[in-house]
């Protein structure tokens, strides 16, 4: 019963704090207090039982299910008023160097900073931008972990760790943490666009004839030398007079006997990547056109000669 008793006043915690919290009218305020003293009648406890107060407050507990996010234990020392105002002031140092593109600089400062006071989640998190901005992306997503660690209820902490976790290409965990901190700012507009830039990436990368072959179609695409090799060596050419032959071959009621089925498996490969380098890079397809017929020509003019 001790349980459920330390549960019960957690949650008369947590029912207190939100009629004190001033966004309440009066009928709802009276609803909480008879919630409150059902729920001490119901568990014999009193505000006066401090021996069963939780180690976190029923909200912490429920945000860090909620976002699945694993606590770093919190140094047990608090700074002095002191070194809290000179962490401070080191922190708007750090903020100005930020908008100078002094980035080392603003790490320095942070990090002064963060030595003074090793409580404060803002610290960790414009440490994380500045480590960004040098791409320096390990060390963001650490300071990042260390701010939610701090503060569970951070949103921008959330939103620089998807930063950082895209610039390094890691998509499904960057949409992870976008949605995360949509959750604790559901209207921010820099949240919902960063997490469709993520999204569509991963779709870029997960998209089938992408996966199927294990490599970046995007980049291939996109890439002189993949280009200059296809003109120069007639590749093209070879596989498109193949297709033509092959796609005879299996239109007929022969098509899946003796290994044929595997023919149009190949074929049918052979269109998804050209409508990818179509969407991707129409100008490429309509060069390779005119190469193609500049290359037949040729060819019959041999031919005919």
């Amino acid at each position: 019963m001790a349980v459920e008793k330390r549960l019960a006043f957690s949650i008369i915690q947590f029912l207190r704090d939100q009629t004190h919290g001033g966004t309440l009218n009066s009928d709802e305020q009276e609803s909480l207090e008879v919630a409150i003293q059902c729920l001490e009648t119901t568990f014999k406890i009193s505000a006066s039982d401090s021996h069963l107060v939780a180690p976190q407050p029923l909200m912490e507990v429920f945000l860090n299910s909620l976002l699945k996010n694993d606590n770093l234990s919190l140094p047990a020392t608090t700074p002095s008023p002191e070194d809290a105002e000179r962490a401070e002031q080191l922190k708007n140092e750090g903020n100005n160097h930020m908008k100078e593109e002094n980035y080392r600089c603003a790490v320095e400062c942070y990090t002064k900073a963060i030595d003074l006071d090793l409580r404060n989640a803002v610290y960790y998190c414009n440490r994380a931008a500045a480590h960004s901005k040098l791409g320096d992306y390990t060390e963001a997503t650490g300071d990042c972990e260390r701010a939610i660690g701090i503060d569970p209820s951070y949103s921008k902490a959330y939103g620089r760790m998807g930063l950082a976790l895209t610039a390094m290409n890691k998509y499904p965990e960057a949409i992870s943490y976008f949605k995360k901190a949509l959750v604790l700012d559901p209207d921010n507009d820099t949240y919902k666009s960063n997490l469709k830039v993520a999204e569509q990436k991963q779709k870029e990368v997960s998209s089938p004839v992408t996966a199927g072959l294990g490599f970046d179609m995007a980049s291939l695409i996109n890439n002189p030398a993949f280009i200059s090799m296809l003109f120069a060596s007639h590749f093209l050419v070879v596989i498109v007079r193949m297709s033509g032959m092959m796609a005879n071959a299996v239109g007929g009621p022969a098509a899946g006997v003796g290994g044929l089925t595997d023919i149009s498996s190949l074929i049918e490969a052979g269109q998804q990547f050209a409508q990818q380098i179509q969407q991707q890079n129409p100008e490429l397809i309509e060069q390779l056109r005119n190469h193609i017929r500049s290359r037949s020509f040729s060819g019959s003019a041999e031919e005919h000669s």
